[in-house]
């Protein structure tokens, strides 16, 4: 196992590693990531969570060594590899697409990586045995490979990884991209019980908020080449930094409107919802003009008026979701979602009011949350 960390990375796929990047620069100008600093602690499981085209790939190709970047440096235990090249790296890397080799049994697939290391006939069954039972491989272990599921081979996949004992961390790279929904589920639980028994660093690319969240104890998200957050999975729901992260995380995602503060309130228009003097004091130092959010579980609905503090609404759509309903709610051009108790009697047309608790509410500017 290994300390990962990555230091001022910075890449280009049309710049050599070590040329001069010029001032200017931006990821618009051909940089996939730029000035990336991150740590993943030895024996961690972490995720890398972002939508397609913002840089994980090539940070996962940049630890394996697949990538030099063209600045920066990569270091396993403070050890500087940013030069050694990828067969030295002792990294086991999961792409999309099981690799496995579809005319050799699984036996042999599995202990293709031993063999080649010159480990003895009596070793290799050991390790492969010990592999297929952790792995649950047992029952196809003498069945060619390409006769397996696309789950089973991507186990395989992990299991050429893992059955070598100077592995040191494992990359995953949208491992369930082509596993069937019904297998996905125990294959990604699969995946986390190997990480907790073998305690192997482990980093898990996806774009997948719900495969990020309930695979890693750190998450890292990004956007554009840049990390907007790095945080455990409560942390980024409850505490988002940016509108972004308020938005991609959660399903629904937060709900975010534009609002002036005038006085004593948060105006949105045709209506405008009272603060207290704490939320007050934050905000006047950084002008009038705010980005409001509130997630949709934390909104509560009545319909019925209860006070004073309440926000009336019309209900456009009700999906009824099981154990909850989402209710797409306008008022005066803004729509807003929230979930209701399934069993509250909701129709389209139907007034509704809201109430935003201040304790849920946050307050954005600059892309940048204040409070």
């Amino acid at each position: 196992m290994a300390n990962i960390e990555l230091r001022n990375i910075s890449h280009s796929y049309h710049m050599k590693p070590g040329e001069p990047i010029p001032a200017d620069c931006d990821v618009n100008s051909g940089f996939v990531i730029q000035g990336l600093n991150l740590t993943w602690e030895e024996g961690s499981a972490n995720a890398l969570l972002g939508p397609s085209g913002c840089g994980k790939t090539t940070i996962l190709n940049i630890i394996s060594g697949l990538v030099r970047p063209t600045m920066g440096q990569i270091l396993y235990d403070g050890r500087d590899v940013t030069n050694l090249p990828a067969e030295k790296r002792c990294i086991a890397q999961v792409f999309q697409f099981p690799v496995v080799y579809d005319t050799m049994s699984v036996y042999k697939n599995l202990a293709f990586p031993l063999r080649n290391a010159g480990v003895s006939r009596q070793d290799i069954k050991r390790k492969v045995h010990e592999i297929a039972e952790i792995l649950d491989l047992k029952p196809v272990l003498q069945t060619t490979a390409g006769k397996i599921s696309q789950a089973e081979k991507q186990k395989v996949s992990l299991g050429r990884g893992i059955i070598r004992d100077d592995t040191v961390a494992i990359l995953f790279d949208e491992p369930l991209t082509v596993i069937d929904p019904k297998e996905k589920y125990v294959l990604r639980r699969k995946i986390r019980e190997v990480q907790k028994q073998l305690n192997i660093t482990t980093i898990y690319v996806t774009h997948d908020q719900h495969e990020a969240l309930t695979f890693a104890d750190k998450v890292t998200v990004m956007k554009d080449g840049y990390v907007v957050q790095t945080g455990s999975p409560s942390q980024l729901h409850a505490e988002p930094e940016s509108p972004f992260i308020g938005y991609f995380i959660g399903s629904p995602g937060m709900n975010l409107m534009g609002c002036t503060l005038i006085d004593d309130a948060l105006n949105f228009g045709e209506f405008a919802l009272p603060i207290s003097k704490k939320m007050r004091s934050v905000l006047e130092p950084h002008g009038t003009e705010f980005q409001f959010g509130i997630r949709p579980e934390f909104i509560l609905v009545s319909l019925e008026k209860a006070n004073e503090a309440v926000l009336p609404f019309t209900v456009s759509l009700v999906e009824n979701v099981g154990s909850y309903q989402v209710l797409t709610l306008v008022a005066d051009g803004i729509q807003i979602k929230s979930r209701a108790p399934e069993r509250l009697p909701v129709s389209p047309g139907d007034r509704i009011w809201t109430r935003f608790p201040e304790d849920r509410i946050k307050v954005f500017k600059n892309d940048r949350r204040i409070y």
